[in-house]
């Protein structure tokens, strides 16, 4: 039984995941933002 759960959070996890990279894919203004923020670190 737990051996499902485990591998019901990392599928979720996944999931997350690549929900957020199309996310970002979709507004790709958000992510030239983002790396302009971090850029200006350097």
């Amino acid at each position: 039984m737990r051996h499902h759960i485990v591998h019901a959070g990392w599928l979720t996890a996944a999931l997350a995941v690549l929900g957020g990279v199309f996310a970002l894919y979709v507004h790709p203004d958000f992510l030239v933002t983002l790396v302009d923020q971090i850029w200006s670190c350097f």
